[in-house]
């Protein structure tokens, strides 16, 4: 039997707002354990809840990014849950009325479009950081103690729910890039998974192919990365369709992810909404955003990265096309003038190994070195690029050092370096081809790496014809 898997994800962005969701407390990451707190995110009796505008304002702009319907009424819930990491033993959270609702990311391919539908959009709050001592990877796996920094609790979180209209692992990790290179183009957060500012869980089940049924689904919980989230959705595939195969039956529940040992412990059974005993939030008023300030925050949505890359798949290709957009070196590619894919080809392999910020560089001066880049060393251009970033960089620097390219400058050279090996060119002649590598190299050395070695190696085979 084929089996079809059917994934869906939910992804957790932090905010990029001065203060926390509900209190004035600053957002400072890395600041000293427990010193960004308050009697409201620490949930002292009596202390009352106010909500972010500004986080309100970022996640419409979101919602509108992801062609969501932006509600008229939304209200925020309790949804109860007692972990070490809640201090108030529930969070606040958005439950039937949510802030952002059917809406739609279309995933670029190279087969064309896939679109995934957007549940909701909800705002929240974010709960503390458990802090796992012990392990060898500070994960929950492995460690022998856990400990909580309140710091994080209250920090303005979305959470994005697609629908389950994701069959691969390849596109469930496409679209957290895509979706990962929105969020941060709309400069409402860093989404950054090392701090924790992007997290997301992955919702796996598989049925037979051709079949519309949903089967029960696993939790793989709390991802950090775009290749581990792969790796755990193909796992977790692979271990559902054994368990049907075998005639078992797939529990529903929530794992965990251990990239060390490519595991998935399970950790609980996955809750459902009522275990969560939602109820409206009594301290806080439903959030009824203006016509007016949603027509505004439209008019503010720049092009979007899908778009994008179906824009520049007609210049370069799908895979380079994406790779541009979702590494943030498409701006740059299209003000650097010359070939579009070589460009492109530059950028996405030797100047993305040089780390330089793409909207640190020139764009004209980064033109003249590529378009010369076969009249210079290797090594010049390396070294180029990897100052490309540097204020008044100028291409010309470089340009002077540039390659031996003419027949006539490499022909006494070549005679000299044939005069003074007679036992090589000897055994060339007899047969021994591997010799020439040798002859090359004594010809580069004699100009300092600036002969084209394409050159010089015709140059050669003509004068060692007997």
């Amino acid at each position: 039997m084929s089996w079809e898997p059917v994934i869906g994800l939910e992804i957790h962005v932090h905010l990029k707002t001065r203060t926390k969701m509900f209190c004035r407390c600053e957002l400072e990451y890395g600041a000293a354990e427990n010193t960004r707190t308050c009697p409201v995110c620490l949930a002292h009796p009596g202390a009352l809840p106010v909500p972010n505008a500004r986080a309100v304002e970022m996640t419409i702009l979101l919602g509108l990014a992801l062609e969501c319907e932006i509600a008229e009424h939304a209200v925020f819930h309790r949804k109860h849950y007692f972990y070490p990491d809640l201090p108030k033993g529930y969070q606040i959270s958005q439950y039937d009325e949510p802030l952002c609702v059917d809406g739609k990311l279309p995933l670029a391919t190279a087969e064309g479009d896939v679109a995934v539908g957007i549940v909701r959009a909800h705002l929240e709050e974010d709960a503390a950081k458990n802090v796992h001592m012990g392990g060898a990877a500070g994960r929950i796996s492995g460690a022998d103690r856990t400990l909580v920094d309140f710091n994080r609790a209250g920090t303005p979180l979305v959470e994005i729910v697609t629908a389950p209209d994701i069959h691969s692992a390849e596109h469930a990790k496409r679209f957290l890039q895509m979706l990962r290179q929105t969020v941060v183009e709309l400069g409402i957060s860093d989404a950054e998974m090392e701090k924790g500012s992007l997290r997301f869980d992955v919702n796996v089940s598989v049925r037979p192919e051709g079949s519309d049924e949903l089967r029960t689904r696993t939790e793989l919980k709390n991802m950090n990365s775009f290749n581990l989230a792969a790796k755990g959705i193909d796992r977790e595939i692979r271990r559902q369709i054994a368990v049907y195969e075998s005639s078992g039956v797939v529990e529903q529940e929530t794992m965990h992810f251990d990239p060390g040992n490519e595991s998935a412990p399970p950790l609980r059974s996955k809750e459902e909404a009522q275990d969560y005993r939602y109820l409206p939030e009594p301290d806080l008023v439903p959030l009824e955003p203006p016509r007016e300030l949603v027509e505004r925050l439209r008019a503010e949505l720049p092009e979007l990265p899908g778009a994008r890359v179906r824009r520049l798949t007609e210049q370069v290709g799908f895979e380079l096309a994406e790779g541009l957009v979702t590494s943030g070196r498409d701006r740059l590619f299209e003000q650097v003038g010359g070939e579009r894919r070589e460009i492109a080809n530059v950028l996405m392999n030797q100047f993305a190994a040089t780390g330089v910020d793409p909207a640190a560089a020139n764009p004209e001066e980064l033109a003249k070195l590529i378009e010369a880049r076969d009249r210079i060393p290797r090594q010049a251009f390396t070294e180029a690029l990897a100052a490309s970033g540097d204020p008044g960089f100028s291409a010309e620097r470089y340009l002077g050092d540039g390659q031996i390219t003419d027949a006539s400058d490499l022909e006494p050279l070549v005679e000299q370096v044939l005069s003074a090996n007679p036992e090589q060119v000897a055994s060339y002649r007899a047969g021994k081809e591997r010799v020439l590598g040798f002859l090359v190299g004594q010809v580069m050395k004699e100009t300092q790496g600036r002969a084209n070695p394409k050159l010089v190696n015709d140059l050669l085979r003509e004068k060692l014809q007997p």
